[in-house]
């Protein structure tokens, strides 16, 4: 059993870029897993990913030096029993309001007495039994960031860094505009405001702090406040802009 190299580099500070995944294939996270970023996040929530689905992606990422982290549909200790058995390490939790919901989070991924994680010996996640120890080390491999997304979720960023077992704290700017009032434009001055105040009191409680920033200039001054776990994109989006600016070389605009 390896250690979760994503969880070493957060522990010791060391930012890591990556890509939002949602085509939902093997073949195009082989491929992205290859490209150079640190980690590539596997969407169950907005993607129409399955668990069979995550699974031969986790498979495809083998040869590629990206670290697989997958984002349940939702906080649910079921989903995060099954992904765990595939193989899934680390988790990106969506929508967590307060530090209950944190401990619940990290509870579905531990293995009693730290948490209520079911046990099965023969699994992809322990090599099908070849692993003889990896019950007794696999809660210390697991790495959880939640997803804050709210208002109600920065008032309790303190208590939920305070969690055992939240290794980062990841802002969803999308929902965050939409919570304050400013659907589709994560741009605006009072989000910006706000992630910028969370990412600093996220990096003061020693958590790391993370950010979807698909536009460039987002993604930088995230990075100089401290931000750590940043994706820059998503496959989708490359696919579909790259396509476009491709097409309008030879034929114009649509």
């Amino acid at each position: 059993m390896l250690p979760n190299p994503l969880k070493q580099a957060l522990r010791e500070g060391r930012p890591q870029i990556g890509l939002w995944s949602m085509l939902s294939s093997a073949i195009a996270t082989e491929v992205v897993a290859g490209s150079g970023f640190d980690f590539l996040v596997l969407d169950m929530e907005h993607a129409p990913n399955e668990l069979l689905a995550i699974r031969e992606q986790l498979q495809a990422m083998q040869g590629g030096a990206a670290a697989a982290v997958v984002r349940p549909p939702w906080n649910d200790a079921v989903a995060f029993k099954r992904l765990l058995d595939v193989g899934a390490q680390s988790f990106l939790v969506p929508m967590v309001q307060d530090a209950e919901e944190a401990r619940r989070a990290v509870a579905a991924t531990r293995y009693p007495p730290q948490g209520v994680r079911g046990v099965a010996v023969a699994t992809r996640a322990n090599r099908f039994g070849r692993v003889t120890d990896y019950l007794q080390r696999a809660n210390d491999e697991i790495c959880v960031h939640v997803q804050i997304e709210t208002r109600a979720a920065l008032a309790h960023v303190d208590a939920i860094a305070d969690v055992e077992g939240v290794d980062g704290l990841f802002i969803g700017p999308s929902d965050l505009a939409a919570d304050f009032g400013h659907l589709g434009n994560s741009s605006h001055p009072d989000v910006h405001r706000a992630i910028e105040d969370a990412i600093v009191r996220i990096r003061e409680t020693g958590k790391a702090a993370g950010i979807l920033a698909p536009i460039e200039a987002d993604a930088r001054r995230w990075l100089e406040l401290g931000a750590t776990f940043v994706a820059v994109g998503s496959d989708l989006g490359v696919l579909a802009r790259q396509t476009e600016a491709l097409a309008r070389r030879f034929k114009g605009p649509p």
